[in-house]
């Protein structure tokens, strides 16, 4: 009896021991599948596969600039407010400058035309928040361009497997549901692809866009505030 219960330990030990192992083994092959699976897709899935890190580098990066510039400080307009009230306009200055976002470098633009005719001023800052919104907009058109590149290239991939397909078929004269059907599903995969890649650059495109409209919005109305600042004081 004692035996017998040394051998079924011995045996559970065993079994857990392996069970890590083959876990690891079954991931390992399954993510080789994967890609084994995403290369029969043909030619067309390199620069598709090109495409999409260059996609998910132009996101992180345009979203780490508007992100930081696009940050709105409510504390930065009464900072403002009391230096210029306070008669100084050069540390009104200096802490518009500190704040390092759009909305800072907007309103130093604004005080550093104080006294100058108002028209002036906001003619200055309006070309101030055009160039501010054209730093935010930069790379943008990539990601438009990607968003209609990359479904083509999945497309012509595939019409380039119909075509290879057929045209064995047209010198083996051997015509099999299995092997028409295998090609497409090999053939489809750049076409998934692609499609893949063109809706994250085109959804990435029209976020940002509505980043920076919001962006402009909000800087319209910090505009007003600080106009009512230098003319009315409040």
């Amino acid at each position: 009896m004692t035996n017998l219960i040394l051998l079924l330990q011995d045996s559970l030990a065993v079994a857990k021991d392996a069970a890590p192992g083959d876990a690891a083994a079954a991931g390992t092959e399954q993510s080789i599948n994967f890609f084994s699976m995403l290369m029969k897709g043909g030619v067309m899935v390199i620069p598709i596969l090109i495409l999409l890190f260059f996609t998910i580098y132009i996101i992180i990066e345009r979203a780490l600039y508007i992100s930081k510039q696009g940050k709105e400080d409510n504390a930065l307009i009464n900072d403002v407010r009391y230096q210029l009230n306070s008669g100084k306009i050069e540390a009104a200055q200096i802490a518009a400058s500190k704040s390092g976002t759009a909305y800072g470098t907007i309103l130093e633009s604004g005080i550093a035309l104080v006294g100058r005719p108002l028209s002036e001023i906001e003619g200055m800052m309006e070309k101030t928040t055009n160039v501010e919104i054209a730093m935010m907009e930069k790379k943008l058109g990539y990601l438009g361009l990607v968003a209609g590149i990359a479904p083509i290239l999945g497309f012509i991939g595939t019409i380039s497997g119909v075509i290879k397909i057929f045209y064995t078929i047209s010198i083996t004269e051997n015509i099999s549901i299995g092997s028409i059907s295998g090609g497409l599903y090999e053939k489809m995969i750049s076409s998934g692809l692609g499609l893949i890649v063109g809706v994250i650059a085109y959804s990435g495109y029209h976020f940002f866009n509505m980043m920076i409209d919001n962006f402009a919005l909000k800087v319209q109305k910090q505009v007003i505030q600080f106009v009512n600042v230098i003319t009315t004081g409040k």
